[in-house]
């Protein structure tokens, strides 16, 4: 049986698991990013992270780089290594096969498929098993795979850029730019680790914006575009048209909206995807975030405006929110960073909770989590997901 360990050392080299695994985030969905550290004489003689489009597995990459030093060593694994067979045969198996002999392991993989039976894969074959070490943190990393599996859709980051009192424009529409170029150099690394953007059709109207990463060596990182746009308002000439045929570009709308338009922006390379109307004729936002965990998003960034940031908390899906403060109050007056959702009452206001806090330049940047996917666990103060 998986035993428990307290053992600061065990802590923290599966720290330094979770760090590398971080290196993974955008890049490796459907799958969960994964870091492997290996341990030999009080040594890392391996480490590995989950490679762009989850393969090869953060194991295969931690032994391939120990080599025979693996032998009689220890490994620690951020998520239980997989059990069956896919594109590659399983992780539990090349453990085993290396000499590996002990493995630490954070926490259980929820897929099906695995849900355990790595672990026992590796003590049948007579590797000592540790288990649960740092288990908060590493469910936290990869919070938007356990979503993905257990709920169906991937986790939301709502990222807002807005003044002390929370506006994101002046009274004059006026907004750029609130944040200074430490937060938006942030912004962008936020985008570099999520699977896709999702913005609203407005955002597309009045800014025309790239939604790209435009940071130093991480322009080949950015990831899909989303808009929601019940009537395919949006210009055929705006960015995120014209570039769909480089970087993914989907658009979610009502089953009524214009063939033509449906038409000539799929002959454009955007892929438009139908969702029902809800109760007041919008697009189903909890349809489209299922569409979008089955087509195989983990994380999603969404980026404005401030109805569709209202909409997404009014049904319950926001899971995290990254908020960046700017040191300026800009009154009442100003466009609200997040439309009016309809509350009555204190009680019926999600609670978020901060996790995170830091200077960015002169900017505050804070990270708060809403929803958890996994009931029942204490999160730790180290704040490792979006």
């Amino acid at each position: 049986m998986a035993q428990k360990t307290t053992d600061p050392a065990d802590i923290n080299y599966m720290r330094a698991a979770l760090r590398v695994a971080q290196r993974g985030l955008g890049r490796v969905s459907p799958n969960p990013t994964v870091g492997c550290v290996i341990v030999k004489d009080g040594r890392i003689v391996g480490r590995g992270w989950t490679q762009s489009g989850g393969r090869p597995h953060a194991e295969t990459e931690a032994l391939r780089r120990a080599g025979d030093a693996a032998r009689g060593a220890t490994a620690y694994v951020s998520l239980e290594p997989c059990a069956h067979l896919g594109e590659t045969p399983p992780c539990c198996e090349a453990l085993v096969d290396s000499g590996i002999t002990r493995v630490v392991v954070a926490c259980l993989d929820p897929d099906p498929r695995v849900d355990g039976a790595g672990l026992e894969a590796l003590e049948d074959a007579g590797v000592e098993v540790v288990t649960g070490v740092c288990a908060a943190e590493a469910k936290e990393a990869n919070a938007g795979f356990f979503l993905r599996v257990l709920k169906g859709r991937p986790l939301a980051n709502l990222k807002l850029a807005t003044s002390l009192d929370g506006r994101i424009a002046t009274v004059s529409g006026e907004s750029r730019w609130i944040t200074g170029d430490d937060a938006r150099a942030q912004g962008h690394y936020l985008r570099a680790t999520h699977d896709a953007i999702l913005v609203g059709a407005g955002t597309v109207t009045s800014d025309d914006p790239e939604l790209t990463c435009r940071l130093p060596g991480l322009e080949d990182e950015s990831p899909d575009r989303i808009v929601v746009d019940g009537h395919l308002s949006i210009p055929l000439t705006a960015r995120v048209v014209s570039s769909a045929l480089t970087t993914p570009t989907r658009v979610i709308t009502l089953p009524t909206a214009d063939a033509n338009r449906r038409k000539a922006l799929a002959e454009s390379g955007v892929e438009v995807i139908e969702v029902p109307p809800d109760s007041v004729g919008k697009p189903d936002l909890q349809q489209a975030m299922k569409i979008l965990g089955t087509s195989g998003l983990t994380r999603v960034l969404v980026e404005g405006g401030s109805r569709i940031a209202g909409a997404l908390i009014r049904q319950g899906l926001i899971d995290r929110v990254t908020w960046f403060r700017a040191p300026m109050i800009l009154g009442g007056d100003g466009v609200p960073a997040i439309a009016g959702f309809g509350v009555g009452s204190l009680d019926d206001s999600p609670r978020l909770r901060l996790v995170r806090s830091r200077r960015v330049g002169p900017d505050l940047m804070e990270s708060y989590i809403v929803n958890r996917p996994f009931d029942g666990d204490d999160t730790t103060d180290e704040f490792t997901g979006a």
